[in-house]
């Protein structure tokens, strides 16, 4: 087989054209037997993440759906997950913008919120099987060993219904 690429010619075998065939295919295998490992990871780190806020570990599962319910979660408007529908940038910004909210939700830092922007499916699992307690919308009370209440999560002047 001649293959002609900028004026170069080049002579391949049938051996080395499959040969080169098959180590693509085992790349391309590789890549999604992570992507997979890495989106069960999500799933299972959400489920249970959305367990603890009060809503069905179910909903992680339905895509978009699940982005809805996480946008509630984190106390925003649950429409804001259109961003996502936005190409480009908009799944960027809605990550950063719920990621902002979730985690002053569960009681954690902006560097908390830093990690599930940059790491989102170790963080979630972190969310869903840590200590974290939901503290947005109806706080628990103190704890039994005498704790402080855990504090809620600061108002957005431009969400609706939060004042």
């Amino acid at each position: 087989m001649h293959i002609n690429v900028d004026g170069n010619t080049f002579d391949i075998s049938a051996g080395e054209a499959g040969g080169l065939f098959a180590g693509f295919m085992a790349f391309f295998a590789v890549i999604w037997v992570f992507a997979l490992i890495i989106m069960i990871i999500m799933i299972v780190g959400m489920w249970k993440m959305f367990e603890k806020a009060g809503r069905e570990g179910w909903k992680s599962l339905i895509p978009f759906y699940n982005m809805y319910v996480l946008t509630e979660i984190s106390g925003q408007n649950g429409w804001l997950f259109l961003l996502c529908l936005i190409p480009g940038v908009g799944a960027l910004i809605w990550t950063i913008l719920v990621s902002l909210k979730l985690a002053p939700a569960f009681g954690k830092d902006t560097a908390f919120a830093i990690g599930l922007i940059l790491l989102g499916p170790i963080f979630y699992l972190i969310l869903g099987f840590g200590s974290a307690k939901y503290v947005l919308g109806g706080a628990p009370a103190a704890s039994a060993q005498g704790g402080a209440a855990p504090k809620e999560a600061p108002k957005d002047p431009w969400i609706a219904g939060q004042n």
